[in-house]
């Protein structure tokens, strides 16, 4: 599997990203523009990835500016033909701007800034310490939309405490339902805040990072 890392301006994650990926898991990736447009060099059996950092400063909304670069047509028709396509954080909310997923991030709920290590599961799985370091990351969507995702299996991370129990006190910013990542209804497209790539060396002293790249099919 090859990997591609789009890059915007205001994009801060792109070398932690490539790092992990490249130095971590042994995989080979591609550095890739926002102003261009050519992915040809990717199958579908690969994956593109949106890094966290601030597209574009953040100005009007996390993620709106960035949906509309060259690159980013490239991605959601990558997307659309069965493509993955992985967003971390910003990248998540380029995701969501995009119409890759459905939702929204809205500021967290406490008004702050959050950047601390968090435990997150999957629907069957134990508890991952990973960072997290956003000030939008409240995961938002109407009820029957959030209905839908749980029904069909689309909601992939949770908050939860070390000890797996999920509630509010394991939620760092108010996201409903405790959602801290979900999938579109195809597998192929994923979007989570919390930042695997910053927990898959041991030289960070946790490598969980890794077990969610695992989990999502792209060791």
């Amino acid at each position: 599997m090859k990997f591609g890392i789009v890059v915007f301006p205001g994009s801060n994650c792109d070398r932690d990203m490539q790092d992990a990926l490249r130095d971590d898991l042994g995989k080979e990736v591609i550095m890739l523009w926002h102003k261009d447009k050519d992915l040809s060099m990717f199958s579908k059996e690969d994956c593109i990835i949106l890094p966290g950092g601030f597209s574009y400063g953040d100005y009007l909304r996390c993620g709106a500016i960035a949906r509309f670069s060259p690159m980013m047509q490239s991605v959601v028709d990558f997307a659309n033909k069965g493509g993955k396509v992985l967003g971390v954080c910003n990248g998540f909310q380029i995701l969501c701007e995009s119409g890759l997923l459905p939702g929204v991030l809205l500021q967290n709920a406490n008004r702050q800034f959050v950047c601390k290590n968090v435990f997150i599961k999957s629907e069957k799985g134990n508890a991952w310490k990973v960072p997290v370091a956003h000030g939008e990351g409240r995961y938002y969507a109407d009820e029957k939309t959030l209905d839908e995702l749980e029904a069909g299996g689309q909601v992939i991370f949770r908050y939860c405490s070390e000890s797996g129990k999920v509630d509010m006190d394991a939620n760092p910013n108010g996201a409903l339902r405790n959602i801290a990542g979900i999938q579109n209804k195809n597998g192929n497209v994923f979007g989570m805040m919390p930042h695997p790539e910053r927990c898959s060396s041991a030289l960070m002293g946790n490598v969980d990072g890794k077990n969610v790249f695992k989990l999502l099919g792209l060791n």
